[in-house]
This record gives C-alpha cells, structure tokens and sequence, in this order.
C-alpha cells in the first residue's frame, strides 16, 4: 500500500452554503436525482471527460469529504458520509505524478495563475499543498494531462469553490474503490485512559489564541508518540501521547455531531483498501486528562482525527506539515 502524504491534517470542514449561493440544481446523466456508493460507481464509470454530476439534495448540509481516484481520473464528493457529487479529472501526468494521500485544502482563491508553469491560470483554485498541487478548473482530455494538479471541469470548479471552505478533506487514491463511513465510539475520550503512559514533553505546548476561529483536525503520529491539534490551518498544539501498538496505514474519524450534554457522535471513514470493521481502537493511544481536556474545548461538528504512522517529528508550522510525500 503506498504511503500516505498528510498535509495539514485532514480536516473535514463542516459545511455551510451562504444564502445567496445556492447550489445548482442536479447535473444528471444516471436518471437519478440522489446518490449511493454503488450508483456513485456506476454514474463515474459512465461519465465522459468534461462531465459531471452534483446531487445535493442527497445530504443538504453536513461535513465535506472529496475522493480523487488517479486510475480513473474520476472524483466523488461525499457530504454528511453520503456522496453528492460525481466528475471526471484530469491529473498529474508521467514525470508529474499528483501524490497520493490525505490533503486538506489550505488556500482558496476564485482567480490564481501559477507561480511554477508560466503564469498559466488556475481558476477557483483549492490549494492541496504549498509545493504546487491543488484542484481548478482546467482542460479534461480524458487522461492524466496536469503537472500535478487535479483539473475539474469549469462548473464544477465552481460549484466545488462555493459549497466548501478552507479545510476540505482530499483524498487522493489509485484503489477505485470508494471510501465507507461507519459509526465510531467517542475517540478522544477513548484515548485518555488516564495518562499512565503519556507523560508530559518538553516540546508540548498548547496555544489556541493562534487561531481563534477554524476547522479542527487531530493527527496522532504513533512513531513519535506524539498528537498535533490544527485549527484554521494553523497549529495551536502539540502533546506527547503514549501508544500501545504501531500501525501500517493511516485511520480518520470525523466527528459529526455534538449535543449541549457533551455526548459526541463520530464516524470513522473506512478508506479504499480497509475493511468495514477494521479500527485502530484509540484506547490503544494514550493522553493525559489534560491533553484530553484542550482538545474537547475546540471541537465542534467537522472536526476529524488522523492517526497516522508517518512520522512528524520535525514539524514547525504548517508548511512542514508534509509526510510520505
């Protein structure tokens, strides 16, 4: 299984479409006005380059995931753990291969040109990384044909820019296969078992002031035994964790709900390649009562936790924030 690039955390931004930017309504070439997993597959398969496909009355309102597979240059955009969209790409090409991975969108811009290939445009462009990747509306030939990015079609782009905000999830995946959500316990209280093993780092810090505002992402390294806390793109903590056992891939929770008691409700996003039942089990990973305590004053509906078994010892600020790549 290739290994996992993760940029900034990943990030499922809770959505929220401002009153005067309603969706458009349903682009169709299935005959049908919602979507599933299989009938996402089917109408993917069926599309021609250029094509697309957006249903949102599917799931109205919820967080945002986007999943890139780079063997069929196609993309389905899950929201609520439901799928709402279906359109073609067109990806890195050879010598320019885009990275697979988990990326969150760090930068939107509605007109961009490219600082690295002649200024070429890159309109309502989703900055996956610093280094050069992000999705835009560009040219879809019917093949891997970018330097890199993943071009979507001109009104998709658009549609795309309008209904996500900074922190977007992107999976990017040669498995065609699309990703299953299924219900998780409380993973954070899961893995504050007490702080027998976490003992306190002396390059933990927890600052939350650096962004004040922002969508919430925990990534959980269990090589360095340490968790990182993002919030609007920004780090605001960093704490040593302890871990009971060491992982081959990585694992992503996104929290979906949250009730005025405190009571949590999360899923796990079972990714291409991993079964329904598979799970880390974040008992398994360990935080102090006060590490626990920091991370459940940010986090609101969208929030996700990463663990991940690439190792983010050197990471400074969020430009580092890039593994396995």
């Amino acid at each position: 299984m290739p290994m996992f690039a993760f940029l900034a955390a990943a990030a499922i931004a809770a959505q929220a479409v401002p009153a005067d930017q309603a969706e458009p309504r349903t682009v169709t070439v299935t005959g049908r006005s919602t979507l599933d997993n299989s009938s996402a597959l089917r109408a993917a398969r069926a599309l021609k380059a250029g094509e697309y496909m957006w249903a949102p009355q599917t799931a109205p309102a919820g967080p945002i995931l986007m999943v890139v597979n780079l063997e069929t240059q196609r993309a389905v955009v899950y929201r609520n753990g439901l799928p709402i969209a279906i359109t073609t790409v067109s990806s890195g090409k050879k010598g320019h291969e885009t990275p697979t991975g988990i990326f969150t969108v760090l930068q939107k811009e509605k007109v961009h040109h490219s600082n690295l290939y002649n200024d070429a445009p890159m309109p309502f462009m989703q900055r996956l990384t610093w280094d050069g990747v992000a999705l835009h509306a560009g040219a879809l030939p019917g093949h891997a044909a970018s330097h890199g990015c993943i071009r979507l079609p001109a009104k998709f782009a658009e549609t795309l820019y309008g209904a996500t905000p900074l922190g977007m999830t992107v999976v990017v995946t040669k498995r065609e296969a699309l990703p299953a959500v299924v219900p998780a316990g409380d993973v954070i209280a899961a893995a504050a078992k007490g702080g027998a093993q976490a003992a306190p780092g002396t390059r933990d810090f927890w600052d939350p002031a650096r962004a004040p505002t922002g969508p919430v992402s925990v990534v959980v390294s269990t090589t360095d035994r340490a968790l990182f806390v993002i919030r609007g793109g920004r780090i605001i903590g960093r704490a040593s964790v302890g871990v009971g056992r060491q992982i081959d891939h990585p694992y992503l929770y996104s929290l979906q709900s949250a009730d005025s008691a405190g009571a949590r409700r999360w899923t796990r996003i079972a990714l291409p390649g991993q079964t329904l039942d598979e799970d880390m089990q974040l008992g398994d990973i360990d935080m102090t009562p006060a590490t626990r305590a920091a991370i459940e004053s940010v986090l609101v509906p969208g929030a996700t936790v990463v663990v991940t078994p690439d190792a983010l010892t050197d990471v400074g600020s969020l430009k580092d924030f890039v593994v396995g790549k």
